[in-house]
């Protein structure tokens, strides 16, 4: 999440920038191939996940929300899209502890509906998919 507010508030989507940020904040290099496939997957398909954050987030553009809850949604997002082999719920527990540690009094909760409901919907389109294979 650090690493994209970064990007986002420095206007520079550069691996450059990834690099410097690992650099300065000692990212062990056990961790930056994760960091990396994280950070690029969310650079790729930004377009689609914003518009999906958009979509459950009633009454809240993603330009309005605060910089913190933006780009953490990005993530969890992301994860919940193109990582099988995290958990969604794994996904949305960290999100949420990492919104309470650097969002608003109020950045939990807002992760939490806004996740959840993605969680449901792509489970229920999940579902109907799987039907569609059985007819």
């Amino acid at each position: 999440m650090q690493v994209l507010f970064q990007m986002e508030i420095n206007k520079d989507d550069s691996m450059e920038a990834v690099e410097l940020f690992c650099k300065h904040f000692k990212v062990s290099r056990k961790l930056r191939p994760f960091l990396l496939k994280l950070v690029q997957g969310v650079k790729q398909y930004q377009a689609e996940i914003d518009g999906l954050i958009d979509g459950f987030s009633d009454k809240w553009k993603i330009s309005r929300m605060c910089g913190v809850d933006r780009n953490l949604l990005r993530l969890a997002v992301y994860e919940l899209l193109y990582c099988d082999d995290i958990p969604a719920k794994v996904t949305i527990n960290e999100a949420i502890e990492i919104a309470k540690r650097f969002g608003t009094e109020n950045s939990g909760a807002f992760i939490n509906g806004i996740l959840d409901s993605i969680r449901i919907s792509l489970k229920e389109e999940k579902a109907r998919d799987e039907n569609r294979v059985y007819e």
